[in-house]
């Protein structure tokens, strides 16, 4: 399905530019950041439904004889026959991501997210409303293996590491197959707090880096905490937050601090960037003060925060340097990207509005954490080929994707929480990926990014989104480096021809994908026939020269502004 051999170049047309060779456009800085991070797309792991790599660390008697209380291996009741969902512990491990880092880095990834490592409650939740089949926020049955309730930010859990693998170790490991790692961070809120029948070791919880006890909400309703009477309470808001969870109290200087001091422990042990989860929970005050604090001591640590909403002007207000000044997960492009390339369907227009590329909300969107699903939605409900199609435009774009785990192969389409959306992977479906008809163009365009500096951090240039076909460029020039990108993607059930003369220039282009060379001079038009739900991309070592390029990429390039 993919293009060989069919590159052709049409004849001159009335309004060609002409190259316009004396234009200061060779000497222009044309980027679109200059992120370090932006090299790197991410796959990203929740942790214990990857690879159980060691069962020494399974914890398969935790919580004792009691059953509402054991951890391992809880499934959800209520499914369908064929079906299956779990809120216990699975196994996964890092020695079972240390064991495929060399099949993540493979397939073309630069970066491992994985979900929060600190210490979580050691039983199943006996408070709340009970898990079921498709339910949303009921926790009563469940445990942390997710790691998002934690109660010793500083302490690893003890699911996780084996012996002579910490978390160093782990991104020790990973850094020797060319992956950094991206630490899932949470501050608004430690474990579930209150309801239980009988309050239960651990929930509500929190404990310094030597084990003293920080906080503890014993088991009371938030409204009836004394955060002026017990010191206990002083870490806690009074007011309810998300289901039960301990609702942490931002105005309390003890918090940043300790949050602060526990983070910082896992930078020193080699995490390279932070995934901010909840952002919007804390003020932006926090968040300003946190991140200025991280950055004094490691300047430049690359963050981003989870703002679940669909309107771009609302997240955006974290990406401003007075804020947070971090990116952001492109939820209101997700929510696109689902329609387009999901069963529902769209064109290419849907997702055009989304992008933002000159005078947006965004701080910059070329740093933005580009993705169709994850954890905490239905994983996307397409075909195969609208997987592909994703990918192909997730992978040309601009931002950085991120692909949540099984996507190369499908796993669990369409899927939500507590209805198989973090169901264990394992190592069988690892080794037989490569034969999942999503598996090849995944890696072929995912590896395409990692070796083009246009792709991953290029200004964009739209020429066409509408219906089944996008066209636009990616420009980088930046620091003696220039290369210049056209993206064809044809998303269709049956092959297209795209025309292209707008801003082509004169040179030898590589046809990336479909291999080949062709050499259009001055005045020429590139065309080519994109096979169904297929990709091209034209790679043009060299720098603008067209004086009508250079015009567009002047108004473009404000758009891409820097964080610091």
């Amino acid at each position: 399905m993919w293009l060989s051999g069919c590159v052709s170049v049409g004849e001159g047309h009335a309004g060609a530019q002409p190259q316009d060779r004396g234009h200061s456009s060779a000497d222009a800085q044309y980027y679109g950041t200059t992120e370090p991070m932006a090299a790197d797309a991410v796959y990203f792991v929740l942790t214990d439904r990857f690879v159980n790599g060691d069962p020494g660390n399974d914890q398969r008697t935790q919580g004792g004889a009691d059953p509402s209380r054991r951890t391992f291996d809880r499934p959800v009741p209520g499914a369908p026959k064929g079906r299956s969902d779990n809120v216990g512990y699975l196994g996964g491990d890092f020695r079972g991501l240390l064991d495929n880092a060399g099949y993540i880095r493979d397939l073309g990834f630069g970066a491992v997210w994985l979900t929060p490592i600190v210490d979580n409650p050691d039983e199943a939740f006996t408070g709340g409303d009970a898990v079921k089949w498709g339910g949303m926020f009921t926790d009563r049955g469940k445990t942390g293996y997710h790691g998002y309730w934690g109660v010793n930010f500083y302490k690893l859990d003890e699911h996780l590491p084996s012996p002579g693998l910490d978390f160093a170790g782990l991104t020790a490991g990973l850094k020797q197959h060319g992956l950094k790692a991206v630490l899932d961070i949470v501050a608004n809120h430690g474990s579930p707090a209150y309801t239980m029948p009988v309050d239960q070791p651990k929930f509500g919880e929190i404990y310094a880096a030597d084990g003293t006890l920080l906080a503890d909400h014993q088991n009371l309703p938030p409204a009836q905490l004394d955060p002026a009477g017990n010191p206990l309470h002083r870490w806690y808001n009074t007011r309810p937050g998300l289901a039960q969870l301990s609702d942490i109290n931002e105005d309390n200087p003890e918090v940043l601090e300790y949050f602060i001091g526990a983070y910082s422990q896992w930078i020193d042990q080699g995490a390279d960037a932070f995934r901010i989860d909840t952002i919007p929970w804390m003020p932006h005050a926090f968040w300003h003060a946190f991140t200025s604090r991280i950055r004094e001591k490691h300047p430049g640590f690359f963050m981003f925060g989870e703002a679940f909403d669909h309107d771009a002007a609302t997240i955006a207000a974290h990406t401003l340097p007075h804020n947070a000044g971090v990116s952001v997960l492109d939820f209101p492009l997700k929510e696109r990207m689902a329609e387009v390339f999901g069963r529902k369907g769209g064109g290419f227009e849907r997702i055009a509005e989304r992008l933002y590329l000159v005078d947006g909300p965004y701080q910059n969107p070329y740093e933005l954490m580009t993705f169709y699903d994850n954890h905490d939605m239905a994983r996307l409900d397409a075909r195969d080929e609208g997987f592909i199609d994703a990918h192909n435009f997730l992978f040309t774009a601009r931002g950085i994707p991120v692909i949540y785990y099984g996507s190369e192969t499908g796993f669990e389409r369409g899927t939500a929480e507590h209805a198989g959306n973090r169901n264990y992977y394992g190592q069988a479906r690892i080794d037989a990926a490569a034969r999942s008809p999503i598996y090849a163009p995944l890696k072929r365009i995912a590896r395409l990014r990692a070796n083009s500096p246009a792709l991953q951090r290029g200004l964009q240039l739209n020429l066409e989104m509408a219906g089944d076909r996008a066209a636009f460029y990616r420009v980088y020039q930046h620091g003696g480096h220039a290369q210049m990108a056209l993206v064809l993607i044809n998303k269709g059930d049956a092959p297209t021809t795209f025309t292209e003369r707008r801003y082509v220039q004169a040179g030898r282009w590589r046809a990336a994908v479909g291999g080949g060379e062709v050499t259009v001079a001055e005045g020429d038009a590139l065309s080519v026939s994109v096979p169904a739900h297929g990709v091209e991309v034209f790679l043009l070592d060299a720098p603008v020269r067209r004086a009508d390029l250079a015009r567009e990429l002047d108004k473009a390039q404000p758009g891409a502004r820097s964080r610091r």
